[in-house]
């Protein structure tokens, strides 16, 4: 793996949910609900909500990544997911932060996929190589992606923080 890095600020995330919502606008897509996949995509669900007035946020808990670049072999959905009775019938936009090789991305689709109208993708990065290219991308990048949200070691009682 490369030492290249792609650092993303707080910021940079403000200005990548106007933009991602911006876009979504843009191309006249109306979502009824947002559906983000947690952990990644909790932040850009809920910015995208905000943006975008969607107040119908359900979440999808995956697990592939269990540190950097090492991962499962396949992703995996871990209990509760959303009913899919209860998706019925909406258009979904799906929040995750990257797409990376594409298969949380596809997984999810694949959930939705015969139960609601329609399903877009939006990610804040995609990269080369993901099987699915997201509906709505913010960047492009190869790089190893240091997010706000998880650059810093967890928080620990007795521990100062930097």
């Amino acid at each position: 793996m490369s030492d290249e890095r792609e650092v993303l600020t707080y910021e940079q995330f403000g200005v990548a949910v106007r933009d991602l919502a911006q876009a979504v606008v843009d191309d006249g897509y109306e979502p009824d609900l947002i559906l983000s996949i947690a952990r990644g995509g909790l932040a850009l669900g809920m910015g995208l909500g905000y943006a975008l007035e969607v107040k119908n946020l359900s979440v999808v808990n995956v697990e592939f990544y269990t540190g950097i670049d090492e991962r499962l072999e396949m992703p995996i959905m871990l209990p509760p997911t959303p009913a899919a009775i209860d998706l019925s019938g909406m258009k979904v936009l799906i929040a995750d932060d990257v797409a990376d090789t594409g298969r949380t991305l596809e997984l999810v689709q694949d959930f939705c996929a015969g139960h609601v109208a329609e399903a877009r993708t939006a990610v804040i990065y995609d990269k080369p190589q993901t099987v699915i290219v997201p509906t709505y991308s913010w960047r492009h990048t190869s790089a190893w992606i240091d997010f706000p949200w998880s650059s810093l070691p967890p928080v620990h009682a007795g521990v100062a923080s930097a």
